[in-house]
Parts: C-alpha cells; sequence; structure tokens
C-alpha cells in the first residue's frame, strides 16, 4: 500500500540527510556535510587536499630546486644541475668575461714570452679566471671568443710598449739587431742589402702597421685556439654509474 505523501516527503528528506552526512575522522560522530566543525568534539571538518606535481613537472616550474634535499633521486638533481649549467653556458656574462680577458691579456704579456705557447696559454688563462667567478663552463665557441679577446689585449700592450721604445726611446737598431739574429738562425744572408733595407723598413710606420696587423691575426687565432681547448678541459664529466 502507498503512503500518504507526507510520510513519503518525510522519508525522502530523511533519505537525502543521510546521504550528505560522513563521520568526523576524530570522534567519527555524523557530521553534515558543510559544517565547519564537528557538533561534539568540535574538530574542523573542512579539508584541503594540495596535489603534488610529479618530479618532472615541478623541475620545469621551480627555478631554483633543493638540490640537497634527501627526498628528491640523485638523477633528478644530476638532470638539474645539467639544465641549469647548459643554459647558463649558452651566453657568456659580458661583465666577467670583460674581466677575464683584461686580466689574462696582462697576464699575457710575460707567458707571451714563450714562442707560441705563451700565446696559446694567454687564451686558456682568460677561460679558467671566467670559470672561476662565473662558476659554470663556456662552450668550446665562446671559449674562443673569450680566449681571443685576451690575445688582443696582450697583442694590444706589447704592440704600445714596443711602439713607445722605438720611437721614444730610440731601440730600433736593438730590434734590428734581433731580427738579424733571428734570420742567421734560418740560414739566410744577412749580409744582402735588400735583406737590411726590408728590416729596416719593418720599422717604418707603413712598415709596423703592416706588422701589427699580420701578428695581431696570429695572436688572436692561436688565443682562441687556446680558449676553446680550455673549454673542453673545464666542462664538467657526467659521474659513471
Amino acid at each position: 500500500m502507498i503512503g500518504s505523501p507526507d510520510a513519503l516527503l518525510s522519508g525522502s528528506l530523511c533519505a537525502s540527510f543521510k546521504d550528505v552526512e560522513h563521520p568526523c575522522q576524530q570522534c567519527r560522530t555524523p557530521v553534515e556535510d558543510g559544517r565547519p566543525f564537528c557538533p561534539q568534539c568540535r574538530a574542523p571538518q573542512i579539508h584541503v587536499q594540495v596535489a603534488i606535481p610529479e618530479v618532472g613537472i615541478a623541475a620545469g616550474l621551480n627555478s631554483a630546486p633543493d638540490e640537497f634535499s634527501p627526498e628528491i633521486p640523485a638523477e633528478t638533481r644530476l638532470a638539474w644541475s645539467q639544465t641549469r649549467q647548459a643554459a647558463s653556458g649558452s651566453t657568456m656574462d659580458r661583465g666577467i668575461a670583460v674581466r677575464a680577458a683584461l686580466k689574462a691579456g696582462v697576464l699575457g704579456v710575460f707567458i707571451g714570452m714563450i714562442p707560441f705557447l705563451g700565446i696559446v696559454l694567454t687564451g686558456a688563462v682568460a677561460v679558467f679566471f671566467y670559470r672561476r667567478e662565473n662558476g659554470s663552463a663556456l662552450p668550446a665557441a665562446l671559449g674562443s671568443r673569450l680566449g681571443g679577446a685576451a690575445g688582443v689585449v696582450a697583442f694590444a700592450i706589447n704592440a704600445l710598449l714596443i711602439t713607445i721604445r722605438i720611437f721614444v726611446f730610440h731601440a730600433q737598431q736593438e730590434y734590428t739587431d734581433a731580427i738579424l739574429k733571428v734570420a742567421q738562425r734560418f740560414g739566410a744572408n744577412t749580409a744582402d742589402p735588400d735583406i737590411q733595407a726590408s728590416i729596416h723598413n719593418l720599422f717604418t710606420p707603413a712598415g709596423l702597421a703592416l706588422t701589427f696587423f699580420f701578428g695581431m691575426i696570429v695572436t688572436v687565432v692561436l688565443a682562441s685556439v687556446g680558449g676553446a681547448v680550455a673549454s673542453l678541459f673545464l666542462r664538467p664529466r657526467n659521474p659513471r654509474g
């Protein structure tokens, strides 16, 4: 027999109230949904769940993750470190690069006394100075540019000193004798008037300009090679498992 409408309505309301109740997590007393506190123990009933992102997503959102956190696997920390090193190595800090090139160039005035090898070392020292101050390794292309810049600084200082000695302190004869000695070691006839005239022409303004031009090219090339080689040696190695 079908009950009265009031009885049906009352039953449906009771069922709906039962459906929206939940037990308190502390005292297990039934609590209606939407109530902030339990009427029995006053325990809070609103809980906010925050989804923890996966490691890969967290690595992309967190620009500076804690590499030393014990919860993060070692492989993930290594990937983060390599990613930051690659990002920092793709560009060069101009201020640090200028300082590194200047310091290496000044030091290269003395290192350059070693024929050819001294110029290569000048470029390598510039990359070493940059790495020590910046903390990141440069790719070979940028290391080559930095080494070449250090070579330009070293050559400019040497060229200035030579020009001052020739035109201010009149040391032309001293350089002439040095070149003649080098020519004699290579078996050239230094008594030949043509050779002597060619050597004397080197100390004219035009001769010095041409000599400095080719000398700078050789210096930049050798210093660039040194910078590229140093970048390859100073780049981080992946630890082998």
